[in-house]
C-alpha cells in the first residue's frame, strides 16, 4: 500500500462506486479520483476546514449517476462517454498529518505526480482552494499550462495572516510557476478578499478577467473565446462560482453566479479548445448544504467534464 493515499474504507462509497487504488505506483486509469481535504489554514479556527468533509460527500452524492452511465444523456445526445469505456478509478484522499502543513503540501504534489506518471488524469476533490496550489506544482516539467478558474473571487492575494498557499491566493501562486503561460478567470462577482491591488497585478500579468454578469450577457461561446489558446489545460473550479440557488452549501455565497449550463458547457468548451491534464472542485461545504444539493451538483459537473473528454478523444477507448 502507498504510503501517499489513505484509500476509501470498505463500506464507505468510492465516487461512482468505481474500483479503489491502495497503490499510486500500480494505478492502471484514465481518470484517477483524489481527495485532498486540507489546504493550509491563516489560524486556529481554520485549521479544520468546513470543506474537509467534501470529498465524502460528492463521493456519496455520485452513486445516483453511476448506474445510469451508459443510458441516453439528453444533455450529450447519447451516453454520457460517446461509447468510449473509460476506466475511472478512486485513488482515495491524499494522506495527511494534523499540523505538518509544509509536509502535507509536499505529499499532494507527491501523489498527483505520481498520478500523472501513470498516465491518468486527475480529477481532485477538495479540500479549499488552497488545495491547488501543492497540484499544480506536480506539472513541473510537463509543459505548458493555461490555467482556468471558474470562481466568484479572484484569488490573488499575496498573503494573509503571513501565510502564502491559504485559500485566497492560489491564482497568485499559479502566475509564478513558469510553466502556467496563460490564465483565465470567470464568474468573478461581489466583493471577496482581493483589492484594487490584487485585481491590477491579475490584469498585469494578463489573466482574462470575466465577470459573471458579463458572461450572462454575452454567453459561453464569447468567454471561450477569450480564453488563451494552449495545448493544454488545468481547470480549478471553487463552488460559489455557481449562483448559490443551485449550490448553497458554500462558504462564501454571491448572488448572480454561473448557472448550472453555463458551467457545464464552459467545462465542455474548454476540453474542446485543448487538452484538459488535471481538474479540481473545491470549497463544498457540507454543512451548510441544502439536500446536498452542491455535492450533487459537483459529482454531475465532473461527471460532465469526464463526458466531454471522452467524446474528444482525450481519456478512454471505443
Amino acid at each position: 500500500m502507498s504510503d501517499l493515499v489513505t484509500p476509501v474504507p470498505i463500506g464507505r462509497p468510492t465516487f461512482i462506486d468505481a474500483p479503489r487504488c491502495d497503490d499510486l505506483q500500480t494505478l492502471d486509469a484514465d481518470v484517477a479520483i483524489i481527495g485532498v481535504p486540507y489546504g493550509v489554514p491563516y489560524d486556529m479556527e481554520g485549521a479544520t476546514s468546513p470543506s474537509s468533509t467534501a470529498p465524502g460527500t460528492i463521493r456519496s452524492q455520485s452513486l445516483r449517476y453511476g448506474r445510469y452511465l451508459s443510458h441516453y444523456d439528453v444533455d450529450f445526445g447519447g451516453d454520457l462517454f460517446g461509447g468510449r469505456q473509460v476506466k475511472i478509478v478512486d485513488c482515495g484522499d491524499v494522506a495527511m498529518a494534523p499540523g505538518r502543513y509544509e509536509e502535507n503540501s509536499r505529499a499532494i504534489t507527491a501523489a498527483i505526480r505520481a498520478i500523472l506518471d501513470r498516465g491518468a488524469v486527475p480529477i481532485v476533490l477538495g479540500g479549499d482552494h488552497a488545495i491547488p496550489i501543492p497540484v499544480m506544482r506536480a506539472y513541473e516539467g510537463r509543459g505548458d499550462l493555461c490555467v482556468v478558474q471558474l470562481d466568484a473571487h479572484l484569488d490573488f492575494r499575496d498573503e494573509v495572516n503571513g501565510v502564502r498557499e491559504g485559500l485566497s491566493s492560489p491564482m497568485r501562486r499559479a502566475s509564478e510557476l513558469p510553466w502556467v503561460r496563460g490564465m483565465a478567470q470567470i464568474g468573478l462577482r461581489g466583493v471577496g478578499s482581493g483589492r484594487q491591488q490584487e485585481f491590477d497585478d491579475a490584469r498585469a500579468y494578463g489573466s482574462v478577467l470575466v465577470g459573471a454578469e458579463e458572461l450572462h450577457r454575452v454567453g459561453v461561446d464569447d468567454a471561450l473565446r477569450r480564453i488563451p489558446a494552449a495545448e493544454r489545460y488545468y481547470v480549478t473550479f471553487d463552488a460559489d462560482g455557481l449562483d448559490p440557488s443551485i449550490a448553497p452549501g458554500v462558504g462564501y455565497r454571491a448572488f448572480g453566479g454561473l448557472t448550472y449550463y453555463e458551467a457545464s458547457n464552459l467545462l465542455r468548451g474548454i476540453a474542446a479548445k485543448g487538452r484538459v491534464v488535471g481538474f479540481d472542485f473545491v470549497e463544498v461545504v457540507p454543512s451548510a448544504d441544502v439536500a446536498d444539493l452542491t455535492s450533487q451538483a459537483a459529482a454531475r459537473l465532473i461527471l460532465n467534464l469526464i463526458g466531454a473528454l471522452a467524446r474528444e478523444g482525450q481519456v478512454g477507448h471505443g
